[in-house]
């Protein structure tokens, strides 16, 4: 089976990194891809980075437009992309050298219409990138919905690393603009009919370089589950509520300590579980350590976001009007 490979990037001021995921991109040992690159609206372009890539042999294409979203520019790049699939990466990834060639071998054994998988921290990343991906792939703190071998939850491609046919975006039409934007991707998908799988074909996720940022990241993350538990009923799992409890927990182990201190043991025994967790992933005592104060960033800012959209929107019934919310834009 004869295929070609489009990869989609959005960037938006991350010249550095580009340079770094094209190299990997030059370095893989099946080159049946092409590469789009879709510049929204940046004040630091990359299109230097990517000429330079395209004088070492990468099949390029660069597009710079006005800012508009990572959606618009994705849609923008499957646009002018010619593969008979798209793959879609974040601009702060590194890719294994035989990524495609694995790829290519599993469509092959087994034809996917869709497909995504998990991500991983390089050697190079820095300690705190490391224990933020320990946090965002543990099965203690996200319950392996992020391409775990043991999950919670059904599987669901994100796109730091997934892909879809064509024909999927024939028929589906394009991502919506809209936080947690590939989830709605992945549902519409699943609702069209067509098959969606896991493949094990990680790829390395730079993350977050500090907790600031991190927690705004998952803060958002959890109010958008709210809103794409009101766009597909049903959506909302037990796996989905964790974080909250952990939240409400944490606040009524801590109050509860003053009287019972078992409460505060508990606590303990599950940051314990975490760091040892850390340990036996990583072999480092410091990541281990910084994964603690990761896990708490996690839960409690993705707690903390679902917490306040349920209030706001399930409770109050405050900014339900979800197309007005997204703004489709394009991706209807």
């Amino acid at each position: 089976m004869i295929m070609k490979f489009s990869v989609i990037i959005p960037v938006y001021n991350r010249p550095d990194e580009v340079a770094e995921l094209l190299d990997s991109l030059l370095a893989q040992t099946s080159r049946n891809f092409e590469v789009v690159i879709v510049e929204d609206g940046s004040t630091v372009p990359c299109r230097q980075q990517v000429d330079a890539a395209s004088a070492r042999g990468l099949d390029a294409l660069y597009f710079a437009k006005d800012n508009e979203g990572r959606s618009i520019a994705r849609n923008y790049g499957m646009d002018h992309a010619t593969g008979d699939y798209f793959v879609f990466f974040d601009s702060d990834c590194v890719i294994p050298t035989d990524y495609f060639a694995n790829l290519e071998r599993a469509l092959t054994d087994n034809p996917l219409d869709c497909f995504g998988g998990p991500d991983a921290a390089h050697d190079s990343f820095s300690d705190k990138q490391k224990a933020i991906n320990y946090s965002m792939t543990s099965f203690l703190t996200t319950g392996g919905i992020r391409g775990g071998k043991i999950s919670l939850e059904k599987f669901v491609p994100r796109t730091f690393n997934m892909g879809f046919s064509r024909a999927v975006y024939e028929r589906v039409g394009g991502f919506r603009e809209m936080f947690s934007e590939d989830i709605d991707m992945s549902t519409r998908i699943r609702q069209a009919g067509f098959s969606i799988g896991l493949l094990q074909n990680p790829v390395w996720h730079k993350r977050r370089v500090d907790f600031r940022k991190f927690f705004r990241q998952v803060y958002v993350f959890g109010m958008s589950r709210i809103t794409l538990h009101l766009l597909y009923p049903g959506s909302l799992k037990v796996v989905h509520l964790l974080p909250a409890v952990f939240v409400v927990g944490v606040i009524a182990l801590l109050a509860l300590g003053f009287v019972c201190p078992w409460c505060w043991a508990l606590l303990a025994m599950y940051f314990v579980a975490v760091f040892f967790g850390a340990i036996m992933a990583t072999h480092s005592l410091k990541i281990a350590l910084l994964a603690v104060p990761a896990a708490i960033i996690q839960l409690g800012g993705y707690g903390l976001g679902f917490i306040k959209a349920f209030t706001l929107k399930i409770l109050l019934r405050r900014g339900r009007d979800i197309n007005e919310e997204i703004q489709l834009r394009k991706g209807k």
